[in-house]
């Protein structure tokens, strides 16, 4: 493999550092450790990287999940309403308390009580307490575990989204997706490995920075489709143009490309664009068969609530993400949630009107999902995660009205599926749901279960840039949410 890129035409001074600085002391020490093969290990530990370092990892953990689908709910819904279940609030409707909160509004230390707008009722085996807002999600609790308090480091939508995908409020860094994918590679050659379906309304706020590839190659950015029409604009071929001369065509551009980056080991964009001619090709024919839903049968359609109104977008995203799993797309986003406030569950004004609206999209196309998957026998290897970027305040943002601030003090995020024990809630807020009190977790925690159930160590997963071997855990580093694996 060439370098990727020159210095005295070999490697870049930096890169060149990094990897003889170790040898000078290492040669007092090559006696030493030849006897028990200390050295041999060491030379394989720092040639590996350097022979091919952009190869998928094997994966250094048993895996649970073969595949991931993440339910980003954008816009931060409130886990007071939804599952985090505050019996003692009731009541308190108005009331103004002594609480510390931070978020959009700024830190505030007293603040008016908005009590669950929703009754709560108990569900499964589990008994889990769910509120009327998800009454078909509510159906499936035993096989979803639970997170109550999740914590994150901004309250501001733009950097949590950062830190909820990238695992940093700075942008630039690869998302979690292009980490999976980064890890373990693709196993179908004609369909993306990491696929985005954002919500009618429109993308999140920072657009792509969500499902960026950052400083890795371009190849590993999410690719977004489309649930309806054509999966990906611009794929068809307008012109009609036969098979054969478009596979000379593909041929001809991929040749000129190649030589082009003859002298351009560093240009991972113009490598992209090489492999993604090859890729739309292929893809061609095979994603709109993927996208067919009409092969789908009517009670499967009907699981998911296709055809029935409010539900039926959201739920032709999440049976098109079940076909995906089925043709090892490895990761899928799914969101719920627009641009503008009104379009997401950023709920600062009127908290029952932009939460059922929401809800009632989301509630049966997730249960039907869940439910999908289980019969299928595809829950077992795949991966379900939802939630947003942060949760709500207990109190109201403004003099007047239900609507609550942001808070990434204390949060509920769920998993299900892909070793995730079933049945059980992790953490806690406290009485008012203000802030994560027991068992604290961070995104970072997340992301590194996530990874661990992929079969990739979240430690040593790492991609050399800038003089530093990356994670996407930071190098701090952080463990999974070990109560939850089964």
């Amino acid at each position: 493999m060439k370098p990727e890129s020159h210095f005295c035409g070999r490697l870049r001074r930096r890169e060149f550092l990094h990897t003889v600085a170790g040898g000078f002391p290492a040669l007092a020490l090559t006696g030493l450790m030849a006897g028990d093969g200390l050295l041999s290990r060491l030379q394989a530990a720092q040639g590996a990287p350097l022979l091919n370092p952009l190869a998928p990892k094997e994966p250094m953990l048993p895996a649970r999940a073969k595949n991931v689908i993440f339910l980003f709910m954008y816009g931060g819904p409130s886990h007071i309403d939804t599952f985090d279940y505050k019996p003692t609030m009731y009541g308190m409707d108005g009331k103004t308390i002594h609480v510390s909160t931070f978020g959009r509004g700024g830190k505030k230390n007293e603040g008016r009580i908005v009590e669950p707008k929703w009754k709560f009722k108990q569900y499964g085996q589990s008994g889990k307490w769910v509120s009327d807002l998800f009454p078909h999600l509510g159906t499936c609790v035993d096989d979803i575990g639970f997170i109550h308090s999740m914590t994150a480091d901004s309250p501001i939508h733009g950097s949590a989204m950062l830190m909820m995908n990238c695992g940093s409020v700075v942008s630039g860094k690869p998302s979690l997706g292009s980490w999976v994918n980064y890890g373990l590679g693709s196993v179908n050659e004609n369909l993306p490995g990491y696929v985005v379906m954002l919500d009618k309304t429109g993308g999140p706020i920072s657009g792509a920075k969500n499902w960026t590839s950052g400083f890795m190659p371009a190849s590993f950015q999410g690719t977004v489709f489309r649930s309806q029409g054509d999966p990906i604009l611009n794929l068809k071929n307008v012109n009609n143009m036969p098979d054969k001369e478009q596979r000379l065509l593909i041929d001809s551009l991929n040749h000129l490309n190649a030589g082009h980056q003859e002298s351009r080991y560093d240009n991972t964009n113009l490598a992209a664009r090489i492999s993604s001619y090859e890729l739309a090709y292929k893809m061609q024919a095979t994603a709109p068969e993927a996208i067919d839903l009409d092969r789908e049968s009517a009670d499967t359609r009907g699981l998911y609530g296709i055809g029935e109104g409010r539900t039926d977008d959201f739920g032709r995203k999440c049976l098109l993400a079940r076909r995906l799993v089925e043709r090892g797309v490895r990761f899928i986003q799914l969101y719920s949630g627009g641009a503008h406030n009104d379009d997401n569950w950023d709920a600062h004004g009127d908290l029952q009107k932009n939460h059922e609206f929401h809800a009632g999209n989301t509630d049966k196309p997730i249960a039907g999902l869940l439910k999908d998957l289980k019969r299928r026998g595809l829950l077992d290897e795949t991966l379900v995660i939802w939630g947003g970027e942060f949760g709500r305040q207990p109190t109201a943002e403004y003099a007047k009205g239900t609507g609550r601030d942001h808070n990434a003090y204390g949060f509920t995020m769920w998993m299900a599926g892909g070793g995730i024990k079933g049945g059980v809630s992790v953490g806690q807020t406290d009485e008012l749901g203000s802030a994560a009190v027991e068992d604290r977790f961070h995104v970072k925690n997340l992301h590194a279960t996530v990874l661990s159930l992929m079969g990739l160590d979240p430690n040593h997963l790492s991609f050399f840039y800038s003089g530093l071997d990356q994670k996407l855990v930071g190098v701090e580093g952080a463990e999974p949410i070990k109560q939850l694996i089964g």
